[in-house]
């Protein structure tokens, strides 16, 4: 991997990663056509395509760990605290009072269960389908292809069958039951986990930017654990010179990825999701189309 390829797919995973288009899908493109691992046999290439893809996802996951950052100190705070007086049978502050949903718990200590909750399926499914997330399935275009048309259709009806009438203050248990699941489609490539979780959160009844916020909260376990998990094993299986390219395409990815979550929650304000809706059914067509006329290989 050279540094002009890091960066280039660095752009690519911080632009997809939220917006909900699907980043899998075009760090596979983007991979090609810069020629990423030309040269290997195809179970190789598609393990350290994996391992590059999850460290870039490193730098996403800074940058929404910035980005929440205030969310995430107080989600904290008030988790630890009203824990802690939960144990001691102490009274919470005073200052929280006003603010118990659950119990004792208040509206941050809940949402910090919620997104332990939503977290628990994609941790189960990723880890009893590692293999095959790590193998050539995940860098199959038909699937690709056919997730990109598939989510974004199930989108198209979530904007209109969804009430949007529940903001981040009013989630519940459902929300992260559903949301959470919704979140193991992204172990499927084409699906978008920001696009199949906002589609979830939509169908749950929750307004635009909440489904979008608290899809980018649910997002910090998930990405940590894959990049954590795939850095150990991307030191054994990216060649010799590639920290230094991963480390520029890691950074990238950050900067890009921040300017992505500033975007897509101030355009979810005033916009529906339509634009991506209609970027997934065009781009899924194309590759279908090319795939059937052989004009582009399936891996």
């Amino acid at each position: 991997m050279t540094i002009i390829q890091a960066i280039i797919l660095g752009i690519v995973q911080g632009l997809t990663e939220f917006i909900p288009i699907s980043s899998t899908a075009h760090l596979i493109f983007a991979g090609r056509a810069v020629g990423l691992y030309q040269g290997v046999n195809a179970a190789l290439k598609a393990e350290q395509t994996t391992a590059t893809i999850a460290v870039l996802q490193l730098g996403t996951l800074l940058a929404v760990i910035v980005y929440f950052a205030g969310d995430i100190w107080k989600i904290s705070v008030a988790f630890l605290r009203d824990h802690l007086a939960l144990l001691t049978g102490k009274a919470a502050n005073e200052n929280t009072a006003n603010e118990k949903v659950f119990g004792k718990l208040s509206r941050d200590a809940w949402l910090g269960w919620l997104i332990i909750i939503g977290s628990i399926p994609i941790a189960v499914v990723g880890l009893l389908l590692k293999k095959q997330i790590e193998g050539t399935f995940t860098k199959n275009l038909w699937v690709i292809a056919t997730m990109m048309i598939v989510i974004g259709i199930l989108l198209a009806i979530a904007e209109v069958v969804g009430r949007q009438e529940r903001s981040i203050a009013q989630l519940g248990i459902f929300d992260a039951i559903v949301v959470g699941g919704a979140q193991c489609l992204a172990l499927i490539p084409g699906s978008s986990r920001s696009g199949s979780t906002i589609m979830a959160g939509l169908f749950a009844g929750e307004v635009r930017e909440t489904a979008a916020r608290f899809s980018f909260l649910l997002s910090i376990p998930a990405i940590a654990a894959s990049g954590l998990l795939e850095l150990k094993e991307a030191i054994h299986k990216l060649p010799a010179g590639s920290f230094m390219p991963v480390l520029v395409g890691t950074v990238v990815s950050f900067i890009v990825g921040y300017a992505s979550i500033w975007f897509l929650l101030r355009f979810l304000r005033t916009h529906s999701t339509g634009v991506f809706v209609a970027y997934r059914l065009i781009i899924g067509t194309l590759i279908l189309a090319g795939l059937y006329g052989g004009y582009i290989s399936a891996r």
